[in-house]
């Protein structure tokens, strides 16, 4: 019997404990990422690169000025966004997605390429046959 490796057995509790630490991780993800602005400013950011206070207004269709002010103190405390005030006349704001903050493209693309897939699933009539899967952003792994 030599070479012959102990494995730990699996216990009842070993896998709830794993699962409820799983669990919480993608609570804490979910918590995060929800909501209607959180998503479309991240993948804005991510895709367009650094971009002002005003031009993020205008990107993120439908979003107000406050509720933008809101979300981005949230990306910013979480580390996924960084704010640098410009010493410009009038003073300007750039808001620009952390190397943190990138972490999240490669989910980001694969739930966008679900979503296509799902939407042509689901109405295939109605969906955009011009719509193809996102490539990764340069750099993503």
């Amino acid at each position: 019997m030599k070479n012959k490796k102990l494995v730990p057995a699996i216990t009842h509790n070993s896998r709830c404990l794993y699962y409820t630490q799983r669990m919480l991780a993608l609570r804490d993800a979910m918590e995060l990422l929800s909501g209607k602005w959180k998503v479309p400013i991240i993948c804005t950011l991510s895709f367009r690169g650094k971009m002002r206070f005003t031009d993020l207004i205008q990107e993120v269709e439908g979003i107000a000025a406050k509720m933008l002010s809101k979300e981005l103190q949230i990306l910013e405390a979480n580390e996924l966004v960084t704010r640098t005030v410009c010493n410009t006349k009038p003073v300007t704001v750039e808001y620009e997605i952390t190397e943190y903050g990138r972490t999240l493209d490669k989910i980001l693309v694969d739930i966008v390429n679900w979503g296509h897939a799902h939407r042509n699933r689901i109405m295939p009539g109605q969906a955009s046959k011009s719509i193809i899967a996102l490539p990764l952003p340069s750099g993503v792994v």
